[in-house]
């Protein structure tokens, strides 16, 4: 049995925004890095070293900053900060990331 909880709008056209707490603020600038993101996503990429031409295109388009590199090449993903919104793999133009269920432990999936 789920319970579906209503949210009582009756009332709506009454409130008042300086009511409500604010969310979403950003108390500074440049601080996205004490913040962990990536438990947002169900989906991570996951790289194939044989395929990767080392293009950094991934680095490049990744709004997260999430693609790590060293010496010009592609090493890893920051996890804690990427979202998976796949733009890393849809821009790769090896095919050499795909982004596959996070915390899944299929046969076969990476």
């Amino acid at each position: 049995m789920s319970t579906c909880r209503k949210w009582d709008v009756s009332g709506i056209d009454n409130w008042k925004g300086e009511e409500f707490p604010r969310g979403a603020v950003i108390p500074s600038s440049g601080n996205s890095e004490e913040y962990v993101t990536g438990g947002w996503r169900s989906e991570r990429p996951y790289r194939d070293d044989a395929k990767c031409t080392q293009c950094l295109l991934c680095w490049v388009f990744c709004p997260d900053s999430s693609v790590k590199v060293q010496d010009e090449k592609v090493y890893d993903f920051d996890y804690d900060h990427c979202k998976g919104c796949g733009i890393c793999a849809h821009e790769c133009p090896s095919d050499a990331i795909e982004m596959v269920p996070e915390g899944c432990e299929l046969p076969g999936v990476k």
